[in-house]
């Protein structure tokens, strides 16, 4: 990935990608080409005090053109001149510098935002299985630091080399028009410092990658370790899970390091090449003033002219090897762009506004990758309103099974239907709105309780959010909060009860109001107090939806129509428990569903 043509192309990419602010990258470059003029007239003012009021050279045809005759013989006038213009140009210089920073940064902090947003929901739409496998806190660092210099490189790299550039053709010109010996000999310098910049290029490139990779594990450690603090202070591993992280914490920085001191003698050898140069063209300038083919004058303006000439040289070879930096989080963050979602809508995708709720299972079977096979020849046809009780061992395939239901992955083979059409059919945005899912361990987001209530239908109005909640038998303890639904839960809601959680998840479940319902252990992890009361909401939530409850105890299945035991991938009994014909509503749709007694 450190190659030239990998360099051009992730360049490319990154320009394609800022297209929204390409104005303001054009509006930059202008604002440095205004440097060209300011660098040539710089050393313009040594020329006129030495030449013309030390000496007794004439102006030169262009400039006494712009002067009146009187002005231009006055060697006091002309220093006062000299100086108003060193002045000048130092103001434009400045002021030039000054737009530029604002533009730039502003134009670089809307990169960055727009491309961790991007980041952000690429990384959301891939599957689950991507996640487990790399973790959230390399896709968290991908998107949060390594966004940050990637596309800062349009900004901070590709235009500076560019004004750069722009800058040593226009000093180049004038130094050869004053003495092109000069700059022939200035030139000499050139090859040199192409040499060194790719000898240290690669290096350099190889070596950011690599500390990225190391910042990246050391942030997974903290994400880890504060993700399951009970844990670690309950075992006492404090001062182990210090240790784990400085180890991988100190590999970094120790790596970082390394590659900073290899950029300093890259720095080193820039410096002793120009100096070199300088000093060439130093000692064959005072010859040629002492020859006579050049005025002392002259030869200080082409060494200011060299000094400038030089700065844009360094300029140059010095970006190249500090992007590469940049470069490494540039091929970061590509890499987790070009990840492809495992999970692909059809671009024919069937719209679906609300199903009754039939769903067949057709000689499904499902693999992790290259593993072996967690579901195998699954078959199974499930009429609307039905309540399935799904049970089994740990890792006999009841969570795939569900996982498929939703779509977080699709079977390897076999097809999943929902009222007889295949899920890979409709559109996903509309296909998820068709469950609503309560886990064993209720997820809640660190906002109010009401705003976790309404996550599913954010526009949910207050009386109906209200009527979730005495639904899900949480009304009264969020009234007896200070500040009610307005209630603040938390990281992850642990300022409540696990109880009091699942209730909040159950009300959210209510208030989508979805035709089809899966509980993922719901009473599990909850005391038998709290079970009762959540038992009667499940109770009342699922009458006239489909239902996928996974539960070990036996109360949660009590009121299940079907029956299903899963092991080893394979549903290895099916069982009625409840022979009885009813009619149940599904929302806008109404269906008749009959149990079989076994």
């Amino acid at each position: 990935m450190g190659d030239r043509s990998s360099d051009l192309h992730l360049f490319r990419r990154l320009i394609l990608e800022a297209r929204p602010v390409w104005p303001h990258l054009a509006l930059i470059f202008v604002l440095s080409l205004t440097s060209v003029p300011i660098a040539l007239l710089l050393p313009l003012p040594v020329k006129l005090v030495v030449d013309h009021v030390l000496g007794s050279q004439s102006l030169p045809p262009m400039l006494a053109a712009l002067m009146p005759q009187g002005l231009a013989s006055s060697p006091q006038t002309m220093l006062v001149v000299a100086a108003g213009l060193l002045v000048l140009v130092s103001v434009f210089q400045h002021l030039e510098g000054f737009a530029s920073w604002i533009l730039q940064s502003y134009t670089g902090e809307l990169l960055v935002l727009r491309s961790r947003a991007r980041l952000f929901q690429h990384a959301q739409r891939l599957s689950l299985a991507y996640h487990d496998r790399i973790g959230t806190s390399d896709s968290l660092y991908r998107i949060h630091e390594d966004a940050v210099p990637a596309h800062y490189l349009a900004v901070s790299g590709l235009i500076p080399i560019l004004a750069s550039g722009s800058v040593l053709a226009g000093l180049l010109l004038v130094t050869a028009w004053i003495d092109w010996q000069l700059a022939s000999i200035a030139l000499i310098v050139v090859p040199v410092l192409v040499l060194l910049t790719e000898y240290y290029r690669r290096r350099v490139r190889a070596g950011w990658t690599e500390v990225r990779t190391l910042d990246a594990s050391a942030m997974s450690v903290v994400q880890e370790v504060l993700g399951a603090l009970r844990v670690v202070k309950a075992f006492g591993q404090e001062d182990h899970e210090h240790e784990r992280y400085m180890g991988t914490a100190g590999r970094a920085m120790r790596r970082q390091l390394h590659v900073i001191v290899g950029e300093a003698k890259f720095g080193f050898f820039v410096a002793l090449t120009l100096a070199a140069g300088t000093a060439v063209v130093l000692f064959v300038g005072v010859r040629h003033v002492q020859a006579g083919a050049l005025t002392l004058g002259n030869l200080l303006l082409v060494m200011g002219y060299l000094a400038q000439l030089y700065k844009p040289v360094e300029t140059i070879s010095k970006k190249v090897t500090g992007l590469q930096s940049s470069l490494a989080s540039a091929d970061r963050t590509a890499a987790l762009l070009d990840q492809p979602p495992d999970v692909i809508e059809s671009p024919r995708a069937l719209r679906l506004a609300r199903a009754a709720g039939a769903v067949e299972f057709r000689e499904v079977s499902y693999r992790y990758e290259d593993g072996p096979l967690v579901l195998s020849d699954v078959s199974l046809s499930i009429p609307p309103g039905t309540r399935v009780g799904i049970a089994g061992q740990t890792g006999a395939g009841k969570t795939t099974l569900i996982s498929l239901l939703l779509r977080f992955f699709d079977p390897s083979t076999g097809a999943i239907l929902l009222d007889g059409v295949d899920l890979r059919d409709y559109a996903l945005s509309d296909l998820r709105n068709q469950y609503a899912l309560v886990l064993q361990e209720p997820v809640l987001f660190s906002t109010t309780i009401a705003e976790n209530i309404t996550y599913g239908r954010p526009a949910a109005a207050n009386e109906d959010i209200v009527r979730a909640a005495r639904a899900a038998n949480a009304h009264d303890f969020i009234s007896a909060l200070q500040d009610g639904y307005e209630t603040r839960v938390g990281e992850r809601g642990m300022t409540l009860s696990g109880g009091e959680r699942q209730r909040i998840a159950l009300a959210r479940a209510f208030l989508k109001d979805a035709p089809i319902l899966i509980l993922d252990e719901p009473t599990s992890s909850i005391d038998t107090k709290s079970e009762q009361a959540i038992l009667q909401a499940l109770d009342q939530l699922m009458r006239g939806r489909t239902a996928f409850v996974i539960a070990h105890r036996l109360n949660t299945l009590a009121s299940c129509d079907l029956r299903i035991e899963v092991a080893g991938g394979r549903i290895v009994s099916v069982k009625h428990p409840r022979a009885r014909r009813f009619s149940g509503t599904s929302g806008t749709s109404t269906g008749t569903r009959w149990a079989e007694e076994l």
